[in-house]
């Protein structure tokens, strides 16, 4: 029966095998939603929140999902709005990764807020002057076309696109799929914005307070472009990852060489942007407070000028050069590096947007007030990772995913598991 579900002229491991990696992924899984229930039983008393730390440890699992989910959006983009057709062999793969992103993002806020049977008062009771209003609306909406996108994915499965109505759906839902894309990347440009604005708004912490273009704070502008450059990083992280754990070749390198150099391209316009926007809060926005740039850096080794020097420099600029020339963009081992540097970069971007933001000391007499998540907040953060591990296996098993797989691997199409 698994046999029968498996894409026709590709080969999987044997159905023990796989049942066995969903088991042990599973029980982390597991951890996870046990974690979840305690917080949603108990309260956010399971936390080690406080009167500093409103935002912590979930708010930037939140934003980091969202960021590195931002190749969904900026893929669909480049494949179905300027017709870069060699995307196509990687568009499927793109929307599952952002498929799990938002839904993670979506499950992470429904812990965060302690009550999740009152997550409908966002919608129902909007404050319609609140930016994270408008987040919780563009990620819903975002997430809802996703899962549109994803729809012909399963479709297309082996034994459901033998009923004619689903072939035909799948196809037809194809053909429209610019309008989705379209629709993703509009959302996605103002949630993505948002979430950089709420950070840039917070006139009472100087760290993240930014001026900006009107209404909007540079972080507005950041937060949208950095989701767009490192989005795609992540999504060939994966891959990459997938392709060494299977043994397999899925995309060729063409695919992913385009790809890397436009992410490489915007990567390394953001980091230009990102180095102007820091040396003008350092030297004209912090100063007008009443603050210099060494007050937001601390000696005791977690906060210090070396947070600033790895986001900006080893893991913005250096990846961004790597995947900009040819030379060193073909060269897998290097792309490899970039893609990871790139990955982490921009979740210690988040990191300090959020984390920092909330440990600097803004009175006088106050101290650097530093902060360790509960296990509780541990595994709940965990818990969106297992959960795409086990998503990405059971696509991969039963869905055509990568549409290159069956030529780079000779697979015949009589040559099927058990």
């Amino acid at each position: 029966m698994d046999s029968a579900l498996i894409p026709e002229g590709a080969k999987r491991c044997s159905f023990p095998k796989f049942a066995i990696g969903i088991v042990i992924v599973g029980a982390v899984l597991l951890w996870g939603v046990f974690a979840m229930g305690l917080i949603w039983w108990k309260g956010l008393n399971q936390t080690n929140m406080n009167d500093y730390y409103g935002f912590a440890l979930w708010i930037w699992a939140d934003l980091a999902v969202i960021a590195v989910g931002g190749g969904a959006f900026f893929t669909g983009l480049l494949r179905y709005i300027f017709n870069i057709d060699e995307l196509k062999n990687i568009i499927n793969f793109a929307v599952i990764i952002g498929f799990i992103c938002y839904s993670s993002a979506l499950l992470i806020l429904a812990i965060d807020i302690g009550q999740p049977l009152r997550g409908w008062f966002i919608f129902w009771h909007a404050n319609v002057h609140s930016m994270l209003t408008e987040v919780a609306f563009c990620l819903s909406a975002y997430f809802a076309v996703l899962t549109i996108e994803f729809i012909p994915n399963i479709l297309e499965n082996r034994q459901a696109n033998k009923v004619p109505f689903f072939r035909h759906l799948a196809h037809n839902m194809h053909g429209i799929m610019a309008v989705f894309a379209a629709t993703g990347a509009f959302l996605s440009f103002f949630h993505q914005g948002s979430l950089g604005g709420v950070a840039g708004v917070l006139f009472g912490r100087p760290f993240a307070y930014r001026e900006g273009l009107l209404i909007w704070p540079w972080t507005f502008f950041l937060f949208t472009w950095s989701a767009a450059a490192f989005g795609p990083c992540f999504t060939l992280l994966i891959t990459k990852i997938t392709e060494t754990i299977t043994g397999k070749k899925l995309v060729k390198d063409n695919v992913v060489n385009l790809l890397a150099k436009i992410s490489g391209w915007m990567i390394t316009i953001y980091i230009i942007a990102k180095i102007i926007d820091t040396i003008y809060w350092a030297t004209v926005t912090a100063p007008s407070l009443g603050f210099n740039i060494s007050h937001f850096y601390t000696n005791n080794g977690f906060y210090g000028y070396w947070i600033l020097i790895t986001e900006i420099l080893v893991c913005g600029l250096v990846p961004g050069i790597i995947l900009i020339m040819k030379s060193t963009r073909e060269n897998p081992t290097l792309r490899l590096i970039a893609f990871i540097l790139g990955v982490i970069g921009i979740c210690l971007n988040r990191w300090v947007m959020v984390l920092q933001v909330m440990a600097v000391p803004v009175m006088s007499f106050d101290t650097w007030a530093l902060y360790f998540p509960s296990w509780q907040e541990i595994a709940t953060t965990i818990l969106p990772v297992a959960y795409g591990i086990i998503l990405i296996s059971v696509t991969y098993r039963y869905l055509p995913v990568f549409p290159q797989e069956a030529e780079l691997n000779a697979v015949e199409p009589a040559a099927e598991t058990e």
